[in-house]
């Protein structure tokens, strides 16, 4: 496992990181907390250091199926989860407000059995609440030493800037990282997010290598998902991601998706390797967050973060994948290659 910086700190985080969505507990939890904890015992085994979780994912479960799984290891793990999203059904059980988000935390260190998160990110920009607000809230959280670092998700470009900018003027703690979707079907970020960050001190933990399993080959053209994959389960049980999973049943995602093949069959690897040591090479990339659901999906996906492309290979994937509205070679400043 190789290791790099991220962002403008000197924490040190595996250029893989563990996602843990779909951790949770019982017979509906798409992976249950027995198989759920060999992921994390032999994804640290390899030496994986960064967990990524969320206060929302499976109703809290998550959390606390990988508090139970770290605690015999804690100090090995760079712990990371995220506040914002809704809670109840109250006027302040979501957001990035003072209120909600000392909430939130007390939540979330009860919830995976520890006295301090490593990293601490906001969810999702919250519109209504002023900026300066949660940046001095996400301070006293450092201050108090319930948090190491703080971060945050699904922000645009100008929100990071906006923040950081505010961080400055308060003298308070700046974020270290921003987790944004990216994968060789969402390339946006190359655009404007990605330089922000390079500019701003943020490195990136890209979630979404796979597209839903687009990219590794689960989906065949003219036919509808098979039940029990990742786009059945939005297309059948989730509204706000079945209009993204559509798109993803595009003909274009599909020629993207035949191109990953090609170079698999060529490589002698899977296509989820292909896809992930695509998205770990690109500039600006700090660590990549999979999301297994088996150990055996753990291993294969462990073999993309080590995987080298050759050149050719990876000029064919750029050049099938390239968004319209920008040149292949892609980003508009020189962004550095994590270590």
């Amino acid at each position: 496992m190789q290791y790099t910086l991220l962002g403008r700190s000197g924490l040190k985080v595996s250029r893989a990181a563990l996602g843990t969505m779909n951790f949770g507990i019982g017979p509906d939890a798409p992976c249950g907390e027995p198989e759920a904890r060999r992921i994390i015992g032999a994804f640290l085994d390899a030496g994986g250091t960064l967990i990524d979780t969320a206060n929302i994912y499976t109703g809290g479960r998550s959390e606390e199926v990988v508090g139970r799984a770290i605690a015999t290891r804690r100090d090995s793990v760079v712990l990371a989860t995220k506040g914002s999203g809704p809670l109840g059904a109250g006027p302040n059980d979501r957001g990035l407000s003072r209120l909600h988000l000392t909430r939130a935390l007390e939540g979330s260190l009860r919830r995976l059995g520890t006295d301090y998160i490593d990293l601490y990110q906001c969810h999702n920009w919250d519109p209504d609440t002023p900026i300066e607000e949660t940046m001095a809230t996400l301070d006293s959280f450092v201050r108090s030493g319930k948090v190491r670092y703080v971060g945050c998700s699904n922000y645009t470009a100008g929100q990071i800037i906006e923040s950081q900018w505010a961080s400055q003027r308060l003298g308070t703690t700046p974020f270290i990282s921003l987790q944004p979707h990216y994968s060789l079907l969402a390339r946006e970020i190359e655009a404007e997010i990605l330089p922000a960050c390079a500019r701003h001190g943020l490195g990136t933990l890209t979630y979404g290598p796979l597209a839903g399993g687009m990219l590794a080959g689960r989906y065949r053209r003219g036919r509808q998902p098979d039940p029990g994959t990742r786009l059945h389960q939005w297309l059948a049980f989730n509204p706000t991601a079945a209009s993204w999973a559509t798109t993803l049943l595009r003909e274009e995602c599909f020629d993207i998706a035949d191109e990953v093949t090609q170079v698999a069959d060529l490589v002698g690897a899977t296509p989820s390797a292909i896809a992930i040591a695509w998205t770990i090479a690109r500039p600006g990339i700090t660590s990549v967050i999979i999301g297994p659901r088996t150990v055996d999906q753990l291993t294969d996906n462990l073999t993309g973060i080590g995987l080298s492309l050759a050149a050719d290979l990876v000029d064919r994937l750029n050049t099938v994948s390239a968004p319209t509205n920008q040149p292949v070679t892609g980003l508009p400043i020189t962004l550095p290659t994590a270590a």
